[in-house]
C-alpha cells in the first residue's frame, strides 16, 4: 500500500490493547512537522518495519530528517553523538536485505501458484457451472494438517446452462441482453449465479452475467489464472491481457463449452458490440426507423457499414474520417466515402439464398466452388514448392562449400569450429525445408471432396424460393441470424462478397416456418414449397403452380 494509504483501519479496535493508538504513518509525518509534536525522536524494532521497499523507507527517514526528527532501530548502533557512517552502513545494508526478502518471496509465492495452476489445481470460487471437488493434499506433511486441494467438476443444472449459453451464442449469434431474457423466463432451471458473499445478488441474469461466462476460458477444461490484476497497485481488478495469463498444459476438467467453440467466439466478439438483437427500434427516443441489414454490412477495411436514407432510398457507408478526426493514418488510402445501395444487396442476398442454400442446384454449386478452390490452392501449393526446392538447392550449395572449406583446415582452429558450427545450421535449415516440403506435398496429393457433413446440412435444408423483399421483418431477422450472413465490401474492385454459416441443428430454421405458417399460412393444403409443417414428404421442388405457403416470405 502507498504510505498515505497506511494505519487507515480500524481492527485494531476488536482487541483490548492497553497502549493507545495515535494514527498511522501518514499521521507520524504530518505531525512530525509541527513546532509542537509529542516526540522528540522514532523508534523501531528495525527500518524493515517502516517499509520493506527502499525507496518507501528512504522517503520516511527524509521527512522525518527534514524535520530534524532521529530514527533510531534496535538492531543498529544507537547513537547521539560522533559520527553515523557506521550507523547509516549498517542500516542501508539492513534496508537492502529487506527489500531482497519481500522480493524473493514474492518471487517464489507467485511460482508456487503457477505450479498450483499448472497441475490443475482451482484457486478462489469455482465458475458458474462447476462446483469444487475437494481432493488429499499431495504432500503428506500438509495433508496430515487437514489441507486440501480442489478441482473442478460439472454443477448438474448449471453446467446444462453454461452449454446452453454457448450454444444460442455460437448458432443463433444472440447478444448478452437476448440470452439473458431467455434464461430469466425460466430461472428454476436456469438458476442465475450467486456473487461472493451474496449481499450484491439480483436474484436474475444480466447481461454482464451472461459475458463472464463466454468470456471464462476455464470453461474449455483448461485452468486458467491470473485474468485479472486485483492486486496490482492501481489495478482496481483490471483485465490482464492474455499473453500473463497462466494456463495447465492439457485440459484438467470436463469442459462445457468446446475449445474450438471459445476460440471462434473470442475472435468474433467484437464484430457485433453495441449491436442490438432483433429487428426493433433502438431504445432511443429520438430514434424512427431501422435497417434491414443493421449490422451485417462491412467495409474492406473492418468498419461497419451505417445505414443512411436518401431519397433514391437507403444506402450502406463507410465515413472513416468521421470517426478518426486528427489521425490520417486510421483512414490511410480509404476513400473519403464508401456506398453501396441496400436494394442492390438485397438482390444479390436473395439470389445467393435461392441458390445456394434452398436451390435445386445447390450440390452442384458446391462441388464447382470446391474444384475452383482446389485449383487455386494447387496452384499456391505448386509456388510453394518451387521456392522450397530452390532453398533447399541454395543450402545444399552452401553444405558443400563449407565442407570444402573444412577439409585440410585444423580441426582445433578457431575458424574450423566456425565452419563446424555453420555446417550444422546449414543441415538443420536444409531439414526443416525438406520437412515442410513432404507436408505441402502430401496436402496436394489429398484430392479435395465434399465433406458428407456440409452435403447432409444442404439435404435436410427444404427447397424453396425465398422471397426477401416482402417477407416480415421478424422472421427475416431469425433466417439471418441462424445463417449467420455477412456483406463484405470490397471498395477496390466493386465487389461484394455474401457469406453464411449454417447451424449443425437446423431446428431453428425449421421454426421460422413453423412461425410463418401460424401467421399466414391458409392452411387448407399441403404446401409444396415452404417450411411450414404441413408440406408433404413426397413434394416436388420443381413443380409449378403449387399454392403459396407461409405469406410473404415465400413464394412457389
Amino acid at each position: 500500500m502507498e504510505l498515505e494509504q497506511r494505519g487507515q483501519r480500524t481492527g485494531y479496535e476488536r482487541f483490548d490493547i492497553p497502549i493507545a493508538r495515535d494514527g498511522g504513518i501518514a499521521d507520524l509525518l504530518a505531525e512530525a512537522k509541527r513546532p509542537d509534536r509529542r516526540f522528540d525522536v522514532v523508534i523501531c524494532e528495525s527500518m524493515s518495519r517502516i517499509a520493506r521497499k527502499m525507496y518507501e523507507n528512504l522517503s520516511v527517514e527524509r521527512e522525518l530528517d527534514r524535520a530534524e526528527v532521529p530514527v533510531f532501530a534496535s538492531n543498529e548502533p544507537i547513537l547521539l553523538t560522533g559520527g553515523r557512517a557506521q550507523q547509516i552502513l549498517q542500516r542501508r545494508i539492513n534496508q537492502s536485505v529487506a527489500e531482497y526478502e519481500v522480493l524473493n518471496m514474492l518471487e517464489l509465492s507467485w511460482g508456487g501458484t503457477c505450479t498450483h495452476v499448472r497441475e490443475g489445481y482451482n484457486i478462489g470460487k469455482p465458475p458458474y457451472g462447476y462446483r469444487a471437488k475437494i481432493l488429499r493434499h499431495p504432500n503428506p506433511a500438509k495433508a496430515e494438517k487437514g489441507i486440501t486441494k480442489t478441482r473442478l467438476e460439472p454443477d448438474g443444472e448449471r453446467a446444462k446452462t453454461v452449454a446452453l449459453i454457448a450454444k444460442w451464442r455460437y448458432h443463433e449469434a444472440l447478444g448478452f441482453d437476448t440470452i439473458a431474457e431467455r434464461l430469466n423466463q425460466d430461472l428454476d432451471e436456469h438458476p442465475p449465479p450467486q456473487p461472493p458473499g451474496g449481499s450484491r445478488a439480483r436474484g436474475a441474469w444480466s447481461k454482464s452475467s451472461v459475458a463472464d461466462i463466454l468470456k471464462n476460458p476455464k470453461y474449455t477444461g483448461y485452468q486458467v489464472y491470473n485474468r485479472r490484476a486485483r492486486r496490482s497497485r492501481g489495478a482496481r481488478n483490471r483485465q490482464n491481457p492474455p499473453e500473463m495469463w497462466v494456463w495447465s498444459s492439457e485440459p484438467v476438467h470436463e469442459p462445457l463449452i468446446p475449445k474450438w467453440m471459445f476460440d471462434e467466439m473470442t475472435a468474433t466478439r467484437t464484430q457485433r458490440q453495441g449491436s442490438r438483437d432483433g429487428a426493433g427500434l433502438k431504445q432511443d427516443p429520438r430514434a424512427k426507423r431501422t435497417y434491414l441489414l443493421r449490422s451485417r454490412v462491412t467495409c474492406d477495411c473492418g468498419r461497419r457499414m451505417m445505414g443512411t436514407p436518401r431519397k433514391s432510398g437507403v444506402y450502406y457507408r463507410c465515413h472513416p474520417a468521421g470517426n478518426n478526426r486528427g489521425r490520417p493514418d486510421k483512414h490511410e488510402s480509404h476513400p473519403p466515402t464508401v456506398y453501396i445501395r441496400e436494394d442492390l444487396i438485397l438482390d444479390q442476398v436473395e439470389a445467393f439464398f435461392n441458390e445456394r442454400l434452398f436451390g435445386t442446384q445447390r450440390h452442384a454449386l458446391l462441388l464447382a466452388d470446391q474444384d475452383d478452390s482446389h485449383t487455386a490452392k494447387k496452384q499456391d501449393t505448386e509456388q510453394r514448392r518451387l521456392a522450397l526446392q530452390n532453398k533447399i538447392a541454395d543450402a545444399a550449395r552452401k553444405q558443400d562449400n563449407l565442407l570444402r572449406q573444412a577439409e585440410n583446415a585444423d580441426p582445433d582452429d578457431p575458424f574450423s569450429q566456425g565452419l563446424r558450427q555453420r555446417y550444422n545450421d546449414v543441415f538443420t535449415e536444409r531439414k526443416t525445408l525438406l520437412d515442410e516440403l513432404s507436408r505441402i506435398t502430401g496436402d496436394a496429393d489429398d484430392p479435395r471432396r465434399t465433406n458428407p457433413d456440409q452435403a447432409n446440412l444442404l439435404d435436410a435444408l427444404p427447397y424453396l424460393k425465398a422471397n426477401l423483399r416482402h417477407a416480415p421483418a421478424d422472421l427475416l431477422h431469425r433466417l439471418l441470424d441462424l445463417t449467420q450472413l455477412t456483406i463484405k465490401v470490397h471498395y477496390q474492385n466493386d465487389q461484394a462478397t455474401i457469406r453464411a454459416t449454417l447451424p449443425g441443428d437446423l431446428d431453428a430454421i425449421t421454426a421460422i416456418g413453423d412461425a410463418a405458417s401460424q401467421q399466414q399460412c391458409p392452411g387448407q393444403t399441403q404446401c409444396a414449397s415452404c417450411l411450414c409443417p404441413r408440406r408433404g414428404s413426397n413434394s416436388n421442388p420443381t413443380k409449378q403452380n403449387q399454392p403459396v405457403g407461409c405469406g410473404s416470405l415465400l413464394r412457389p
